[in-house]
């Protein structure tokens, strides 16, 4: 009993420092697009980066090859990492490196097929942080 107290205590108490060291989170509008149309992307400051997490009411589109890429208000795209990984796992999150200025809309890209498979986007163009 103790043991799940203090385990459920952690948690707790680790969600909440994150979301206070999370500045400024901003959350997208619906992904939209022909195998990739569920949830929103949220962008957070963690740790001095710019973190991009799915929210859980995604789908990862049955395709071959899913990527996270990023547009910018130049119309700018960064292919950034794969989105399946080994053992049906997913990478929820991505940080974003830092050649990448600011943040418009955040696709499903396959990379076998060449095609946006959906897109979510930003009020307005999200200024990213220097590190």
């Amino acid at each position: 009993m103790n043991s799940k107290f203090i385990s459920s205590f952690a948690a707790l108490a680790l969600l909440a420092a994150t979301s206070a060291f999370a500045e400024d989170m901003h959350t997208s509008s619906k992904f939209a697009g022909p195998k990739a149309n569920s949830g929103t992307v949220t962008h957070a400051v963690v740790d001095g980066k710019n973190v991009l997490t799915l929210s859980d009411d995604f789908k990862v589109p049955g395709t071959p090859d899913p990527h996270w890429q990023v547009v910018d208000s130049k119309g700018n795209t960064y292919l950034l990492q794969k989105l399946s990984i080994k053992g049906d796992k997913i990478n929820r999150s991505t940080t974003l490196p830092a050649y990448v200025q600011d943040v418009s809309k955040v696709q499903i890209w396959c990379a076998w097929a060449e095609v946006v498979l959906g897109e979510a986007s930003f009020d307005r163009p999200l200024q990213l942080t220097s590190r």
